[in-house]
């Protein structure tokens, strides 16, 4: 008998290892079904608005500028305030559906729907004087007004694409990907041969790569829509238009206003950093190479966002259900997937740094001065991975107010601070301006200990709940 029971209790252990790697093995197959798809939804989208400004390259300095500048200022004012007030959703939605209350997850989207579209208004009116405001701050009068008219063009986009960001979310927290990556890519097949035939058919220039945006986005908007009303997928979270949808506007506002301060803080840091390394010595270099790094960085952070927002629906999901140790698991298992991938990609981009630049330009001081950036470039890499899945976690357990308050600190108590030290008092320039970022983005990691957060939340919860 004394015999026996040893052999129990190693039976038993085993059975929890099994269980335990065999949750790992199920939220790992979660996580790749939500964020592999959403890199795909979420690269379309963003490439709607490159593939307009790298067709109107082509058609001068005057068009390539004035859109660039264009791009820059709808970004900072409009598309990145939609886009943090819609992750809002990410924790309303996201916790009602894990609590199995679904017809509030239809009036929180509805309610998002409402407060965006009233939200874009004044940003409509901001766009309206575009041209004004870039004169105001010494921008060429030329490019201002070719800006101008830009963004005026634009307006239209941001009223679609508060609803497409609102939709976007509805479905995720549920985890039906697969719509929106068909819508999108449907959208962007579609924009390719508008864009190009209103730029270059139709001669429209600005006005044309704007009216072609504003249509791709309809176009995704409407195909979502349809979807939404129309599948049994939808069904139970489907609710109608009643007075409980302005009752919770609200409640939407209370987490969309420090989810839009966490974004908006982060993307304004960057194009602080590209604005200052127009005041270093040779502006249009550092400005070229510094615009480069960005675009990479970019580019890659979409990737991270998509495993960002498969952490953000299973932990809110699971915290929702009242399942805190389930949560720290798909936790465990986004942060495998995203550490591998950065492993890979920063490797890839260091190894390429002989080659990357030519990827953007031909004339070799910007080729080198690429070369030499590169490692700076791959630290921004793995530090804005982690901090991109982190801030999925902090959105799915609602603490986007702690967000809001690290990213100031972060990025503006230290960051910008180090890049002008770096980049004018120790003459290291556009290397030292990207280490200001580099961290900045270091500091915000360091600052979102979830672990410890994440230990709370199972003992008691400090995780905010709906």
């Amino acid at each position: 008998m004394e015999s026996e029971e040893p052999l129990v209790e190693e039976n038993r252990e085993c059975k929890r290892v099994l269980a335990t790697w065999g949750a790992f093995a199920g939220e790992l197959n979660q996580v790749n079904s939500i964020a592999l798809p959403m890199i795909v939804v979420t690269l379309s989208q963003y490439l709607l608005r490159v593939v307009a400004l790298m067709m109107l390259g082509h058609l001068g300095e005057l068009e390539l500028s004035s859109a660039s500048i264009a791009t820059s200022f709808t970004n900072v004012t409009g598309f990145s305030v939609v886009f943090g007030m819609a992750c809002a959703l990410e924790t309303l939605c996201g916790q009602a559906h894990g609590a199995e209350q679904y017809q509030r997850v239809g009036t929180f989207t509805y309610s998002a729907v409402i407060s965006l579209l009233l939200v874009c208004i004044p940003i409509s009116v901001l766009w309206i004087y575009t041209d004004k405001l870039l004169i105001l701050i010494g921008q060429d009068p030329l490019i201002s007004v070719e800006a101008g008219k830009f963004s005026m063009w634009l307006i239209p986009s941001l009223f679609s694409y508060a609803i497409l960001q609102s939709l976007v979310r509805y479905l995720q927290i549920q985890s039906v990907i697969l719509p929106m990556l068909l819508s999108s890519v449907a959208s962007l097949c579609f924009h390719l041969p508008l864009c190009w035939a209103l730029i270059f058919k139709f001669k429209l220039g600005n006005a044309g790569a704007s009216l072609a945006i504003c249509l791709s986005y309809v176009l995704n908007v409407i195909l979502l829509g349809l979807y939404v009303k129309y599948s049994s997928v939808c069904k139970k979270t489907r609710a109608p238009l009643s007075k409980d949808v302005f009752l919770t506007m609200g409640k939407f506002f209370q987490y969309a206003i420090p989810s839009a301060v966490m974004v908006c803080l982060e993307w304004w840091s960057f194009e602080v950093v590209i604005l200052l390394g127009g005041l270093l010595p040779n502006p249009e270099l550092e400005t070229s190479v510094l615009s480069i790094c960005l675009t990479i960085t970019s580019l890659h952070y979409l990737v991270q966002y998509s495993f960002g927002a498969a952490a953000s629906t299973l932990v809110s999901n699971e915290l929702g259900a009242g399942k805190p140790r389930a949560a720290r698991v798909a936790v465990f298992a986004v942060l495998v997937l995203s550490v591998s991938e950065f492993i890979i990609a920063s490797t890839v981009i260091f190894f390429c740094r002989y080659i990357l630049g030519y990827a953007f330009s031909n004339e070799m001081d910007v080729v080198n001065y690429v070369k030499d950036m590169t490692p700076f470039l791959c630290l921004s890499i793995i530090m804005d991975s982690l901090q991109a899945v982190l801030s999925g976690v902090a959105r799915g357990c609602g603490w986007q107010h702690i967000g809001a308050y690290v990213n100031l600190g972060a990025y503006y108590v230290v960051g910008i601070p180090v890049a002008l030290f770096l980049g004018f008092v120790l003459h290291l320039k556009g290397e030292g301006l990207w280490s200001g970022l580099v961290a900045g983005a270091t500091v915000l990691a360091c600052h979102y200990n979830m672990s410890h957060k994440l230990g709370k939340a199972g003992n008691g919860s400090k995780a905010k709940s709906i």
